[in-house]
């Protein structure tokens, strides 16, 4: 039986996703006492919440600042994706073998939503449902925290470094049909092998570069 969030649940989920839509930009201070109003709770919920946020990479404790939201350099985003990459897709695999129709439904609706998108911001907001619901499924969750730790990061650090999605909206996903066709399949190895290749592909869109090893290595948000 699943657990009623706690308060510190609560805070938790709520920072997180103004951190990651970016309502709350890197830098910008999370004062306890206007928090814990906010929520009707004590201080130490939020500390607590805090903590959470802080394991998570999206904040950061200073001595004489407080807590703030962090701030990620390129080096930290392009190793944030590389494991993002690696990571995502095996959940991706341990996740096909469960999947239901109800979860495919879901999945290819998501990349619907992706498609009608007007806006980046709209387009943002439906990429990560896509990517969410892709692994749902997966039966383990040490990976799924994993994976939505680097997905939260992921997204705040392309933000921060000015990345930016190419090209005009509503658009295809190439990539994404690619998945769902293999997913229809059941192909588990082939599905986690594009998800992971969409996921590195994904660095060439934000136009935040790096050039690493023999060749150059993109950043970039998906």
């Amino acid at each position: 039986m699943k657990m009623a969030p706690t308060i510190v649940d609560q805070i938790a989920e709520r920072l997180s996703a103004r951190i990651v839509s970016g309502e709350l930009r890197a830098g910008t201070r999370l004062r306890q006492e206007e928090i814990a109003t906010e929520f009707a709770s004590s201080h130490v919920p939020v500390r607590e919440a805090f903590r959470r946020l802080e394991a998570d990479g999206l904040v950061v404790s200073l001595p004489r600042r407080g807590v703030r939201v962090a701030q990620h350099g390129h080096e930290q985003h392009f190793e944030t994706l590389e494991m993002r990459a690696v990571l995502e897709g095996l959940a991706f695999l341990h996740a096909v073998a469960a999947y239901t129709p109800e979860d495919l439904g879901a999945v290819i609706e998501a990349d619907a939503a992706c498609g009608r998108a007007g806006t980046a911001e709209d387009w943002e907001e439906a990429n990560r449902r896509f990517h969410a619901l892709l692994i749902a499924p997966c039966p383990l969750p040490e990976l799924l925290h994993a994976v939505r730790r680097l997905q939260m990061t992921s997204a705040l650090s392309a933000r921060a470094l000015g990345g930016k999605q190419a090209g005009t909206f509503p658009r295809v996903d190439r990539d994404h049909k690619a998945i769902l066709s293999a997913l229809q399949s059941g192909d588990a190895e082939l599905c986690a092998t594009l998800l992971t290749r969409h996921i590195r592909r994904g660095h060439l869109s934000s136009g935040v570069g790096r050039t690493a090893g023999s060749g150059a290595v993109w950043t970039g948000n998906r």
